[in-house]
């Protein structure tokens, strides 16, 4: 959770009303945050084991209480004391949510051109808003600064989706124009302190070695090994700013700028328009008519200068969003009227809202600032958080039910504990896998498989089919250590397999899970008897009886006797059959399938076990013999 720290008094002062710390941890609490610590700078620095200072510099430091409030990841609006305080105002009824009005028509004179064929190869957006008449003064410039930090940390993922630059409108010359250029062909002041002209290209390799600039080394990598840089200039081609990097240093804000410039470059819009809105929705408080936003046109060109697509932003998007009144009370655990939830909806920042059919469906406003707003689900919370959680009544359920564990998980826990007993480590491996390490590198041919349609790298390309492949990339990955005694590795975990749904269990999703046992041991000793000694194991573990014939070729035919089996479960082992789909996996002749014979099933093959072929191992960089087991735990409930 993203965390705020705001001076006690000046967020007392902006809420016009004060409180003890534990009515505000009270009060934070019901509004849904949470007070995580109150603290102070001189507090701060004698607790950090990094920060060494003298006393006479801590004896300096300020002894001013700070809150530090931990806020819900999706509440962009509470990242500034600005958002934050406002929200608590609302939530106490101490004034009425704000509504963010556009003022004017957007001017060509402040319109924003895209040079589009050149922007689509690193930074395809951008959106612009503007603020006029605005007052700073030290503390609103410190929140204007820190909440851009903030939405850069969060929202704006490290400002590879979005980055926010915010310029003095009076020092620059409108229009303006978002470019992609040669590095070498960029040159301006950055906003740093000795004013140096850089090109870009001198501005990546200064902030990479720089040691006052670490603060800026982290995004350089973001568009460093571009062919192009994007850049924002105005209409004399001052660069205004290198985003996702560092503004210019003619356009930055003061405590005496008046008319604020805002432009968002992104690679990904709708969190651009969310970055924007949060901005000016926070900070049009201090224009002269309060929460007022010009708005700016944002025109984008093809190479031949036509314009090809256009949009007016900031969008200050309000939409609306329904909710049924029964929905609400059960999701919560209340039961209030209809008119009741409306109204509660007004301390939320949902309201005016409405009722329809026949006062069973709630329908609420969401203003621009609360995109975390996405179903009815988000209506039902913050319903909860009006009414007030500690006044929801505990009361014993209406059914009495006895909670447990399914009949699959136990057995699975169970034998996880013995097969570990057996001195096999359990592993944990990646549901995802490539289509390479689930089909070829097993030498298996490539079958029906659940895909991504757009995996992040190749080794996210499908949903494994079989266990096996993890397990050998947690030897491959583990190989510079001592194999002399042999690595014995386990896993029980789903699989997920096509399923077509008019056949085979009719799922709606086309696929279904299945729990599968799979066990390697690599070594210099291992061997087929090895993994057959543990497949007899989990086998004698679930009850389940070799046939006649296989027990009478067992190496200890007396024991059975003394094995406690499900009446009709019997198993037995036989040699894969031609054209196995596991076959190439293993040895030939070194290999065997299980088959498994209940009351109401006949005999099914649940799974395979023996030694992995050289090529397989070759192809995991495996440099000891190996072999594995996998089965259908289902099968054996």
């Amino acid at each position: 959770m993203p965390t705020l720290s705001v001076e006690k008094d000046i967020l007392f002062a902006h809420m016009g009303r004060t409180n003890t710390d534990k009515e505000f941890d009270e009060l934070c609490f019901e509004f849904g945050v949470e007070l995580d610590e109150i603290t102070s700078e001189r507090e701060e620095a004698l607790k950090s084991d990094t920060v060494k200072l003298s006393k006479d510099q801590i004896s300096q430091l300020s002894e001013t209480i700070i809150y530090k409030i931990d806020v819900p990841a999706n509440r962009y609006d509470l990242l500034c004391i600005e958002g934050l305080s406002r929200a608590i105002k609302i939530f106490l009824g101490d004034m009425e949510a704000p509504v963010y009005e556009i003022v004017g028509e957007p001017s060509p004179a402040t319109a924003m051109t895209v040079s589009k064929f050149n922007t689509d190869k690193i930074r395809p957006f951008v959106v612009c808003a503007i603020l006029r008449d605005v007052t700073f003064d030290q503390e609103r410039y410190d929140s204007f600064m820190d909440l851009q930090d903030q939405l850069h940390r969060n929202l704006c993922r490290q400002r590879t989706l979005v980055a926010i630059g915010t310029h003095d409108m009076d020092a620059i010359k409108p229009p303006f124009k978002y470019d992609a250029r040669d590095p070498t062909q960029i040159s301006f002041v950055p906003l740093t302190p000795d004013d140096r002209s850089f090109t870009a290209k001198e501005l990546m390799e200064h902030y990479e070695t720089e040691p006052t600039c670490k603060h800026l080394k982290p995004y350089v990598p973001i568009i460093k090994n571009s062919s192009v840089y994007p850049v924002i200039l105005d209409s004399e081609e001052t660069v205004l700013s290198l985003p996702p990097i560092i503004n210019g240093s003619k356009s930055k804000i003061t405590l005496g700028t008046k008319n604020v410039f805002i432009e968002c470059t992104a690679t990904d819009l709708t969190k651009a328009n969310i970055v924007l809105d949060t901005m000016v929705t926070m900070f049009s408080e201090y224009c002269a008519k309060p929460f007022t936003i010009e708005p700016v046109t944002v025109n984008y060109q093809d190479a031949s200068g036509s314009i090809v697509d256009s949009y007016v932003t900031p969008q200050l998007f309000t939409r609306r969003e329904k909710a049924k009144v029964d929905f609400c009370n059960s999701l919560i655990g209340i039961k209030i009227t209809a008119q009741e939830m409306k109204e509660l909806c007004n301390k939320v920042q949902l309201g005016p809202a409405t009722l329809l059919e026949n006062n069973t469906v709630l329908e609420v406003i969401v203003p621009p600032t609360r995109s975390d707003i996405l179903h009815a689900v988000d209506i039902a919370e913050d319903i909860g958080i009006a009414f007030g959680y500690n006044n929801i009544v505990k009361r014993v359920p209406t059914t009495c039910t006895v909670g447990g564990e399914q009949p699959l998980n136990i057995l699975g826990d169970l034998l996880r504990e013995e097969i570990g007993r057996a001195g096999y480590i359990e592993v944990l491996t990646h549901g995802l896998c490539s289509r390479h390490d689930n089909f070829t590198a097993l030498r298996r041919p490539i079958t029906a498989a659940v895909s991504l349609s757009n995996p992040a790298n190749i080794e996210y390309e499908v949903i494994r089919t079989t266990l096996l492949p993890g397990l050998l990339k947690t030897l491959q990955h583990n190989k510079s250590a001592s194999f002399t005694s042999g690595f014995r590795l386990f896993e029980i975990s789903d699989i997920v397999l096509p399923d077509d749904k008019h056949v085979v269990t009719e799922t709606i999703v086309g696929a279904r899970n299945a729990r599968r046992i799979c066990a390697v041991y690599a070594g210099p000793t291992s061997g087929f008897e090895t993994i057959h000694g543990l497949v007899d194991r989990i086998m004698t573990l679930s009850e389940v009886a070799p046939d006649a014939a296989y027990s009478a070729n067992s190496a200890n035919p007396k024991e059975e006797k003394y094995r406690v089996s499900r009446e009709g479960w019997v198993y037995t082992i036989a040699q894969l059959e031609e054209g196995d789909a596991d076959g190439g996996t293993y040895f030939p002749g070194r290999a065997a399938s299980i088959l498994l014979t209940t009351p109401d099933k006949p005999q099914t093959r649940i799974g395979s076990f023996g030694i992995l072929h050289p090529e397989v191992l070759s192809n995991f960089d495996i440099q000891y013999p190996s072999s594995c087991v996998e089965l259908d735990l289902e099968a054996l409930l």
